[in-house]
């Protein structure tokens, strides 16, 4: 680090977390309400909490950072609420409903519900113009485009006012001359309209996925402008001359103008830093396979890394819109602490997806909330501090949250408030755990060789449970578990993706040159942006992917190749890779089959240097966990539960080597983490909790002990 600290800023729906690291390894974490109406107000607020611990003004603090990243949730909130802009969309004549149509196919899940409803269109009907033009699949131009018709879809435009204009033409991957003189025109008449052109956004194959990621793009594209020159302005205001960087969906860093332009690779920026952050944490332990889960006031967010490298989507229905560029693979569930508790009409308890989120938020909280929430069982239950979180800084009620939980749940159920909030945390846990089946066993991993990490200031509270439920004996929760993805940002690098069609049957007459040139010109393209951001060519990482399939396949499947160039040679390994993938994917493989190339990837880093970190340093002043105080707590499975007194431990006091069994509970400033009966948590050296079944933890207590005594000997 050449300057003194390093700032990761992560705006969820309830809180904003702020993780400031220095350069001897310090690392602090701060949280501020979050404000969605005005992102700088929490963040403001936030800053005058850094200021005031480190005794700095915040403008010293500010242009003394290495790095000020922004994670934000405005594009994601904006898409879930259908709050981006009113858009238009310019297509290829007689392709005005490829949007509707979506392939003909219903999201998976729903494809036999009649009554499943349709998508919401982000462009209705009115605003789609088609204009007459045609290339064909060799690129040829078969019907030159009719500049009249774009003139006239402007005044449409310019007449309804809309905000966001659309482009994608049918081939424009294989001649993108008329979709480009479209931008042009449009640019032309709608000077202050947010133009969004697909051979930009997403240069590969596929009409549809073009096409919609092109509309939710320019649909989200000024609702995350406004945003991240707020951001800017603020940061200006304050004085800071060092870029603002904003963390994007595939588990990088980009500039302000970048961000601005495709603000479809926003949407999963919050959630999308956590693997890096767990990676990180589980280093030390020498652990590759994990699956990192977030609970945070709003939502639940998993993803799943296996041997080191975590999983990319792409051309994936999201949020039921269909987006091509590559996005961590995330998945959401409606599970936060802020899930409000509620029965159907059938008299059956349900808990969310409706959120209290940070306004009113939970009933405990005092603002005004009168559903129960998640939030609220755990204060029931005893895991949450009945007063107050957050160190003291958020006053709590727990007499209303037993009151509201009685009222709206127990009383109807003719049960038990303890039962009540019981139910209630099975049923959020039973919501979590089938989303980890999703992203585990669904996709051909045992969650049983993997290690759950927990993120987020709620997921404590839950992580034992969750385990237990899934077979996985070992939990990692860091100090920092509920800013990790704040901190993830701060320990990855900036990253420019780059995208291209290269349709071509691999055989004797093949044009690997082609292939190889393009490849080099993304390249050269990104290497330019990274080093006028200041990178060094050294620190400049390239790594390639092709999209391939047999051939008559309808779909294909993304291979790896590294900094591999493509050639007859080199294929022999990319044709090995790709038939082993195909086998893991779709459980068979053609290795005498014809192939073809369809699309070309790279991915362009600028490598940040890796992050200085303090271990935890060991006072050996008391071989037993220091108690502050003994609550009633509630554990059990399924109706069977039963109320105990149980220790809760003051992490100051913690140190590495202590052993604490379960039942109890360690109150962090920013989190609760609960141990489960017949559980043993200890702190490791690099601060992270690491908890274990209680017959792992002494199987591997007892092999250490008999592997010290041969050394021994």
């Amino acid at each position: 680090m050449s300057k003194r600290f390093r700032l990761g800023i992560d705006a969820g729906g309830t809180f904003t977390d702020f993780v400031l690291a220095d350069d001897q390894g310090q690392v602090k974490l701060f949280k501020a309400t979050s404000t969605p109406e005005d992102g700088t107000k929490a963040i403001a607020d936030g800053l005058q909490q850094i200021s005031e611990a480190l005794g700095l003004p915040i403008p010293e603090i500010l242009n003394n950072c290495d790095l000020l990243v922004n994670g934000t949730t405005v594009a994601l909130n904006a898409l879930i609420q259908l709050k981006g802009v009113k858009t238009g969309l310019i297509c290829t004549a007689g392709h005005e409903d490829s949007i509707e149509i979506r392939l003909g196919h219903k999201e998976e899940g729903y494809r036999y519900d009649a009554k499943y409803p349709p998508a919401t269109m982000l462009v209705p009907r009115y605003l789609r113009h088609g204009v007459r033009e045609r290339v064909l699949s060799d690129g040829t131009v078969q019907t030159p485009l009719n500049e009249d018709d774009v003139r006239a879809a402007c005044e449409r435009f310019r007449t309804e006012g809309v905000e966001a204009v659309a482009l994608s033409f049918v081939w424009s991957v294989a001649n993108d001359v008329h979709e480009r003189r479209a931008a042009e025109i449009v640019r032309e008449m709608l000077p202050d309209v947010y133009v969004s052109v697909g051979i930009e956004v997403f240069p590969q194959m596929r009409e549809y996925t073009r096409t919609s990621t092109a509309v939710v793009n320019a649909y989200l594209g000024p609702v995350l402008e406004r945003y991240v020159r707020r951001i800017d302005d603020f940061f200006v205001g304050l004085g800071v001359t060092a870029p603002i960087r904003y963390y994007q969906s595939n588990g990088g860093m980009a500039a302000r103008d970048v961000m601005a332009s495709r603000a479809v690779n926003a949407i999963n920026s919050g959630p999308a830093s956590a693997p890096t952050a767990g990676m990180h944490v589980a280093g030390p332990l020498g652990i590759k396979n994990i699956i990192t889960v977030d609970m945070g006031g709003t939502s639940f967010d998993i993803t799943l890394t296996k041997d080191g490298k975590t999983n990319l989507s792409k051309n994936i229905d999201f949020l039921r819109y269909r987006i091509g560029t590559p996005m961590i693979q995330v998945e959401t569930l409606g599970a936060g602490g802020g899930s409000i508790a509620w029965i159907d009409s059938m008299g059956l308890l349900n808990v969310g997806p409706q959120s209290a989120g940070a306004n009113p938020g939970p009933v405990c909280y005092m603002r005004g909330g009168e559903l129960p929430t998640v939030t609220d069982a755990n204060v029931v239950l005893g895991y949450l501090n009945p007063s107050y979180l957050l160190g003291g800084r958020v006053k709590i009620d727990g007499g209303a949250a037993r009151r509201a939980i009685e009222e709206k749940i127990a009383k109807p159920l003719g049960i038990s408030v303890e039962h009540a909030a019981h139910g209630i945390f099975n049923i959020v846990n039973n919501n979590m755990v089938n989303g980890i089946r999703r992203v585990s066993v669904e996709r051909g991993y045992d969650p049983r060789d993997f290690v759950l990490i927990g993120a987020g200031g709620a997921t404590a509270l839950h992580i034992a449970s969750l385990a237990r439920e899934i077979g996985v004996k070992k939990v990692l929760v860091p100090k920092l578990a509920s800013g990790l993805c704040a901190f993830g940002q701060i320990l990855s690098n900036v990253k420019y993706t780059k995208m291209s069609a290269c349709p071509m049957r691999v055989g004797p007459h093949a044009d690997w040159e082609r292939i190889d040139q393009r490849f080099h010109d993304l390249e050269r393209e990104a290497i330019c942006a990274l080093q006028a951001e200041g990178f060094k060519t050294r620190d400049i990482r390239i790594e390639r992917s092709v999209d391939m399939r047999y051939l008559g396949q309808v779909h294909e499947c993304t291979v790896d190749i590294g900094l591999m160039s493509v050639n007859a040679e080199s294929f022999k390994e990319i044709r090995r890779r790709f038939d082993q993938r195909h086998q893991e994917l779709f459980t068979y493989c053609e290795p005498e089959g014809v192939v073809e190339i369809v699309n070309i990837e790279t991915t362009v880093s600028g490598v940040v240097p890796p992050l200085k970190t303090a271990s935890v340093v060991s006072q050996q002043v008391s071989s037993a966990a220091p108690v502050k105080e003994h609550r009633q707590m509630v554990f059990g499975h399924g109706a069977a539960i039963r109320s105990v007194l149980a220790p809760v431990y003051d992490d100051e006091g913690i140190e590495p080597g202590m052993q604490i069994q379960g039942p109890g509970v360690i109150e962090e400033v920013t989190t609760s983490i609960v141990i489960e009966p017949g559980w043993v948590a200890s702190l490791d050296a690099s601060g992270v909790y690491v908890l274990e079944d209680r017959e792992v933890a002494a199987a591997s207590s007892g092999l250490a002990a008999a592997e010290a005594e041969a050394v021994a000997a």
